[in-house]
């Protein structure tokens, strides 16, 4: 459960109820609490069924990778890949 304090302000500054302010709340720290290893399978994950070759999507996810709310340190091509296929 989201410190009420936090709740509140949601619901207050949305318009949202209580049960939906906690809902968004939830979701948006789900969605911060994605581990970079995650992050990465997921997005090459979505990249391929794209239809977006492995050479871009790797320079896609070293880009993407330093603009995450808590960026994760410079990744190298074979990081990335050791992410993907480990």
């Amino acid at each position: 459960m989201p410190e009420p304090e936090l709740v509140d302000h949601v619901a207050r500054s949305t318009g949202l109820s209580q049960a939906e302010a906690v809902r968004v709340i939830d979701d948006v720290t789900a969605f911060y609490s994605e581990s970079v290893e995650d992050y990465v399978r997921r997005r090459h994950r979505e990249l391929q069924e794209h239809g977006v070759r492995n050479a871009e999507i790797f320079r896609v996810l070293a880009d993407e990778a330093t603009t995450r709310r808590f960026p994760a340190p410079t990744l190298t091509e074979r990081q990335l890949r050791r992410l993907v296929y480990t």
